[in-house]
């Protein structure tokens, strides 16, 4: 009887589990092509977002390739316009400059005047100054000031009374004139011989040519007016 009862306990234990497997057997059989399938369509769309978003990337890359060429094609129009702007300005006189020149003094004479002498002849004129700048001009200065005041294309120098007036501005003696260029052909241009320099010396007026490596002049800072004149149209 315990035999028996044992047996049928045994069978009933074998039917249950071979029931519970043929079910998990046909559950995984009937969802997985479908998870298969879901799985599939998930990376498929997944792939398909990646693939666009590369391409996305790949034309942001044109672009960001384009506007940096621009970017740098712009950058050395713009390096090449500064370093012609500047070449300009130092041309006008409008820039400070530095290189090696001359340096001229000129100062009246320091001998007391004697009667019946011409106390002009004693004195430095704007005459004498203005020679002297036209010898360094045609011996090939690059920048020329006379007591630290630049000489451009629309300066003038002249007498106005008992003082003599560059740029409008007063100055006085001594008289300090620089120039920047070769130094040889600068002090050769002067001390030729029956020059500028020679008349001043012989009538007893003080006169000095040194040579420098570095010399300074500033640049022009006065008014550029142009009342008549207007750039001619093309």
């Amino acid at each position: 009887m315990r035999e028996t009862s044992g047996k049928l306990a045994i069978m009933v234990i074998c039917v249950i589990v071979g029931i519970m497997l043929s079910v998990q057997y046909r559950t995984s059989e009937s969802y997985g092509p479908n998870l298969r399938t879901t799985r599939v369509d998930d990376l498929a769309a997944a792939n398909s977002s990646l693939l666009k978003e590369n391409q996305n990337l790949s034309e942001e890359i044109v672009e960001l390739r384009e506007t940096l060429a621009h970017i740098n094609s712009d950058s050395q129009l713009n390096a090449d316009l500064q370093a012609e702007l500047r070449k300009i300005n130092m041309a006008a006189g409008l820039t400070a400059v530095t290189g090696p020149g001359i340096i001229v003094t000129l100062n009246d004479n320091p001998q007391a005047l004697q009667p019946g002498e011409n106390p002009n002849a004693y004195l430095v004129h704007d005459s004498d100054i203005l020679s002297i700048v036209n010898e360094i001009k045609a011996s090939g200065a690059e920048a020329i000031a006379v007591n630290d005041q630049r000489i451009i294309a629309m300066s003038e120098i002249r007498c106005a009374g008992t003082t003599i007036l560059v740029n409008w501005n007063k100055i006085g003696p001594p008289f300090i004139i620089k120039a920047t260029g070769n130094q040889q052909l600068l002090e050769s241009g002067l001390t030729i011989k029956g020059g500028k320099l020679e008349e001043l010396n012989s009538f007893g007026l003080q006169t000095q040519l040194v040579r420098s490596d570095k010399i300074e002049i500033p640049a022009y800072t006065g008014a550029m007016k142009y009342q008549y004149t207007t750039p001619k149209q093309k």
